[in-house]
């Protein structure tokens, strides 16, 4: 997104004003609950957070396990993790599914009371035999200990996948209530790396609840029309560096 000569972001900013419908991804929905004042100041005032170190082996990752699991879709079979973790489903085929993948686009919902279409990409969807998707995403990481299904995984992690379902239920579609994390984990018990990274694949199933996530919506589009900078969220370290800094500088 074009910054001017002040790092301003300048363009798809929130207009309280505006009667034209806005785009707010998942991921920005998720800046919200982490600091509504991080939020604001992005959405609304064109200040970003800092651009992260880009997550280049992730995405890799999630390239690959995309290609094993569209080898299965096109058979109609379930993938060998699944069949193994007695989880009765494989890959759901439909024509908008790389939309639904695709970053810029994913699956879009338009929320009337608030005018804000929210939307996500998902990495992959599964169906059961009940005709029921199952939400899935590709998580990569490199711990010590094995990664078991009863896994602690983050709480942003299982709020991805409600607000996938979300997504998918307003798009009239039956949904299952269990989701699915597939982890893939760098193995770090090798003599030497050889040329290749081995991960080990575990299955960590998910009971989704998306009851929040309408009036979480609703808070987001109240934050931005508010006259003024929203409070921060006491633990953001974002908003600490900031305070700290200002302190120092005055």
């Amino acid at each position: 997104m074009a910054k001017n000569s002040t790092g301003v972001r300048d363009r798809n900013l929130y207009d309280p004003n505006s009667t034209k419908p806005y785009k707010l991804s998942r991921s920005k929905l998720e800046r919200f609950i982490e600091c509504p004042r991080c939020f604001y100041l992005d959405r609304r005032l064109g200040v970003d957070r800092p651009d992260s170190l880009p997550f280049t082996l992730n995405v890799a990752v999630d390239e690959l396990l995309k290609r094993e699991f569209d080898e299965y879709r096109a058979r109609r079979e379930p993938h060998p993790l699944v069949r193994e973790a007695g989880v009765r489903a494989i890959p759901f085929e439909h024509e908008e599914l790389a939309k639904w993948r695709a970053n810029f686009t994913g699956v879009q919902y338009h929320h009337e009371p608030t005018n804000l279409i929210i939307s996500g990409a998902v990495d992959d969807l599964w169906i059961d035999p009940q005709g029921n998707l199952i939400v899935v995403d590709y998580k990569a990481t490199s711990m010590q200990e094995a990664i078991t299904p009863a896994y602690n995984y983050r709480s942003g992690y299982r709020r991805q996948l409600e607000i996938y379902q979300w997504l998918f239920r307003r798009s009239g579609f039956p949904v299952s209530s269990t989701a699915y994390l597939v982890y893939a984990n760098g193995r770090k018990d090798r003599a030497e790396l050889g040329g290749r990274l081995e991960f080990e694949l575990t299955l960590i199933p998910c009971i989704g609840d998306d009851g929040w996530v309408e009036q979480c919506v609703v808070d987001a589009w109240n934050c931005l029309h508010q006259p003024g900078l929203p409070n921060a969220n006491p633990g953001c370290s974002y908003c600490l560096y900031r305070s700290a800094a200002r302190e120092r500088e005055t």
